[in-house]
């Protein structure tokens, strides 16, 4: 049996893995969803850290770490601290050591491979303030209004001016998910950053952004053919 810890993204709230947890269980594993001091305007990666660690307070020693869109940069911080098999990172982003999440955004290109997705896509960005379909477009609508009953999780910019303190990604296999219908991180984008920072390649589902609430079942399957595949792992980062 695999213990997957699941790391939220921006808001940090557990809850957006609340669809995949049940789909782990039935399937003979583990989960724990982590709740990141995201309310607390002083927490940054460290905070963030700690609050996995914590989550995973004698889970065992077979731990595969999940980290969602901005959980890429926590991910990695905690496997000097816990027993972490491999890594996986779902529509995630992929730091370099001292980047800071706001230097990611300019860094990595993301505005101009978005702008240029939604161009080909005939979406009109300005149309969407709210990021509502950006990030909800395929979500089932009782989920999504669950959503939003929820509000809106804060997120303050903390994390994103603090430097990225690892010197280099940890020596634990790591593999990255990419949902082919993303619109906040476009397949295109994530097919020329994570090679280029991570030296993985892109495994690809189908799926948004969010695709623990859309699609748990087929990520649930996902991830699960990692931890099997983590299980005979050697150390070190996957080729």
């Amino acid at each position: 049996m695999t213990t997957f810890v699941l790391i939220p993204g921006a808001g940090g709230q557990a809850w957006y893995w609340h669809r995949v947890v049940p789909e782990l269980r039935a399937r003979g594993h583990e989960a724990v969803a982590v709740d990141l001091p995201a309310g607390d305007d002083a927490a940054g990666f460290a905070e963030y850290a700690d609050a996995v660690v914590a989550a995973a307070a004698g889970l065992g020693d077979d731990l595969v770490v999940v980290g969602q869109s901005m959980g890429g940069f926590t991910a990695p911080l905690v496997c000097d601290r816990l027993p972490v098999r491999m890594i996986v990172l779902v529509n995630a982003m992929t730091p370099r050591p001292g980047e800071s999440g706001g230097e990611w955004w300019e860094n990595t290109g993301f505005g101009r491979a978005r702008e240029a997705q939604a161009a080909r896509d005939g979406r009109d960005l300005a149309a969407d303030p709210d990021m509502l379909d950006a990030f909800f477009h395929d979500v089932p609508d009782d989920v999504r209004a669950e959503a939003m009953e929820r509000g809106d999780p804060p997120q303050p910019g903390t994390p994103f001016a603090t430097p990225w303190p690892l010197p280099a990604w940890p020596d634990v296999p790591t593999r990255f998910l990419a949902a082919r219908e993303d619109r906040f991180f476009p397949i295109e984008f994530q097919r020329r950053v994570v090679p280029e920072r991570l030296d993985v390649p892109v495994d690809e589902m189908p799926g948004g952004h969010l695709n623990a609430l859309s699609r748990p079942a087929e990520l649930a399957d996902r991830l699960v053919a990692y931890a099997e595949e983590a299980a005979t792992a050697r150390p070190g980062v996957a080729r």
